[in-house]
């Protein structure tokens, strides 16, 4: 074993070059990392993997593993490199990690969404040096979320970076942050005020300085300030009081990125210096129930977004997460809910340069599989999980203006212990560590606990257990005029599960833990939703339970079918085009619904389209025109088309600029 070490550590070294003054380095160390389970620990036969990785890369029905494993890997430090501190930061390792440097406990991170880091400095010696992180998904009872409906896929699934500065420098350490937070006060256009704190590590007493300087979007030098650092607070760091005359707002349709760049200066020379980018704007929400950036109003058009993806797990290459953030703007959404936890800071840096409202999650959630589940232990240990991981969320997201709230709990269960006055505490520490943002919660239940954030978003599903999808405007019109509850600003949220080629010839109810889930159903529910919620015009924002199929290996398959497009991220459903007729006003839409389901027992067929607003639509049968009505905003339907044998129906513009096409067979001898 240690032969094989030795030759490990030759093969997979890393050399760290020597920092120019005054910037630090940062590394990445995504590759050769030995992967070994509990069981061949003292193997030389385990593989080698790149980061990011996880052992549960695909969803298939029963093949979902929790268990414990250690990646190895070899980092090499030059003589002259140990003057410097060094940070190892992970982008993320579900659920909990534990780090060892040459044989020797670091520390441990409990939470499966967002980044930590580490001082290794002592830990590290001239030479080769070992890095072991054991890394586990399995269950436990203090770390959230105890009840979820998402896989926790294990791993390192994002990559770890080596970050080295000199003795005194902006801290990597503050929730694994950037050091510096811009806090925003009184922003409008005649005026932006803020104080930006920055966090420090100081491994002596030198005479230190911070200098600040702010650019505006042209790159033009607005402000200057330099202070020096006395009493330092660790809560605060150092504050540096800020104000931008005349600001550059940022908002949906002005995207526009301030920078803040911060050099730490010891005896009048600069030692560390970092930049971050944010915007100015402000977040509120009007009597009308409309949220509001920088004053103006904005219908949200949302959808949920889950962490994984057929072939890659929660693994996601960069490559990946654009082409699932391309596909939600091609449908038109204009926000996005990260659910559970962050996702890459890359998938925000795009949000913030395109004006993609974001809301992010904290996960206290619940699986709605299972009665067995508990959500919330009213443990010390569970409490200040959920504390931490909160801090770590905001602080690491913080300067990212496309944020603009944050979700504190969804779906959760008020049966058993109060979790309503943990809410509370939760809401409080939110809006003490950020109080520009909003908080946001998603509830499918009545009492106090929807009476806590500053919104919140009723999960619905009224009228699909039982009546009809269309009770959703009886829904709408009793919130709209309940006293109670027209003290809250509120949103809706829905969805329904549906697989491409599971059919059926009409609409039925679903039933808790069937495996038949026709695509027909999920498409009427989004068809009937939308319409009446659309026309009661009450709602904020409204939210699709979900952008793409997840991996949830409670369900069957293996998979949650409520996306939008399937778990391979590239075959949409009928409903995704429902919505980018409605949504997408760039690209036009014409699209045809359940072309799968080509086998047909009716003669008597109806055939619904859907189209942009501005298209109107012709269905063809071979030299036929056959008659469409419009029967709701982007819905149209051909009624009592006969069909017998093999036919082939087009749907046409008036102009023949867009194009559509479906085949379906009737038996020639069938009933009308």
């Amino acid at each position: 074993m240690v032969a094989a070490m030795a030759i490990l550590a030759m093969l997979l070294s890393t050399e760290v070059a020597r920092a120019e003054q005054p910037t630090r380095t940062v590394v990445e160390l995504n590759d050769g990392w030995q992967i070994l389970s509990a069981d061949d620990f003292d193997s030389d036969t385990s593989g080698y993997v790149s980061l990011p990785h996880t052992w549960n890369r695909c969803a298939k029905e029963g093949d979902f593993e929790r268990a414990t494993y250690s990646y190895l890997r070899s980092l090499y430090v030059s003589k002259d490199y140990l003057g410097k501190r060094l940070f190892l930061r992970f982008g993320g390792a579900q659920s909990m990690a534990t780090l060892f440097v040459n044989g020797r406990y670091v520390g441990e991170h409990h939470g499966g969404y967002t980044a930590f880091c580490f001082e290794i400095t002592d830990y590290l010696v001239a030479g080769d040096n070992m890095l072991r992180v054991e890394v586990s998904n399995e269950r436990r009872s203090d770390i959230l979320p105890t009840s979820t409906d998402a896989d926790l896929a294990g791993g390192l699934y994002r990559g770890v970076e080596l970050i080295a500065t000199p003795r005194n420098a902006i801290s990597p350490l503050h929730y694994a942050s950037e050091g510096i937070l811009v806090e925003q006060r009184t922003i409008n256009r005649e005026h932006a005020t803020g104080i930006v704190h920055v966090y420090l590590t100081t491994a002596d007493n030198a005479h230190l300085a911070l200098q600040l300087r702010i650019v505006d979007p042209s790159g033009y030098e607005v402000n200057s300030r330099t202070v020096r650092v006395a009493k330092y607070n660790d809560a605060t760091g150092v504050e540096i009081p800020f104000d931008v005359p005349n600001p550059e707002l940022w908002s949906p349709a002005e995207r526009n990125l301030y920078s803040y760049e911060v050099e730490l200066l010891e005896d009048g020379l600069c030692c560390d210096r970092v930049t971050v980018k944010t915007g100015l704007r402000s977040i509120s929400v009007n009597e009308n129930n409309k949220l509001c950036i920088n004053g103006l109003e904005l219908d949200v058009r949302g959808v949920g977004l889950a962490h994984d993806r057929d072939g890659y797990g929660t693994a996601l290459s960069i490559a990946a997460l654009r082409e699932d953030y391309a596909r939600i703007k091609d449908m038109g959404a204009n926000a996005i809910r990260s659910l559970w936890g962050p996702h890459l800071d890359t998938l925000y840096d795009m949000t913030d340069r395109d004006g993609v409202l974001v809301w992010i999650d904290m996960p206290l959630t619940r699986s709605p599989l299972s009665l067995a589940d508990v959500c919330y232990y009213p443990t010390v240990a569970f409490r200040d999980n959920g504390f931490e991981q909160l801090r770590e969320i905001i602080a690491q997201n913080y300067n990212h203006p496309s944020v603009v709230m944050w979700g504190l709990f969804s779906l959760v269960s008020q049966r058993g212990d109060d979790i309503v006055s943990y809410i509370e505490e939760l809401n409080t520490l939110a809006h003490k560590l950020d109080s520009s943002r909003l908080t946001v919660g998603c509830s499918n239940a009545d009492g106090a606990i929807n009476f806590i954030t500053d919104l919140i978003v009723f999960r619905q599903n009224v009228g699909w257990s039982k009546g009809h999808a269309d009770d959703v405007a009886v829904w709408c019109r009793q919130l709209a005029s309940n006293k109670l509850w027209g003290q809250l600003r509120y949103g809706v949220c829905y969805g329904e599960e549906g697989v491409r080629n599971h059919f059926s010839e009409r609409v039925e109810r679903s039933v808790r833990g069937e495996r038949r889930l026709p695509e027909r159903r999920q498409t009427y529910m989004h068809e009937r939703y939308i319409a009446n919620i659309a026309e009661s015009g009450i709602f904020w924002g409204v939210w699709l339970d979900t952008m793409f199929d997840y991996a949830s290996s409670r369900r069957a398959y293996g998979i949650n079918h409520s996306g939008l497009v399937n778990y391979d991220h590239r075959e949409a459903k009928d409903a995704y085009y429902l919505y980018r007729a409605l949504w997408n006003e760039e690209s036009p839409t014409l699209h045809i619904t359940n072309k799968l389901w080509r086998e047909r027992r009716d003669a008597m067929q109806h055939i619904d389209i859907y189209c942009s607003e501005g298209v109107t639509p012709l269905l063809m049968c071979g030299d036929d025109t056959l008659k469409v009505r419009s029967v709701a905003p982007a819905q149209w339907r051909a009624d009592s088309v006969v069909v017998r044998g093999d036919v082939e129906l087009r749907a046409v513009d008036k102009l023949n600029a867009l194009e559509d096409v479906v085949r379906i067979r009737v038996s020639s001898d069938a009933t009308r």
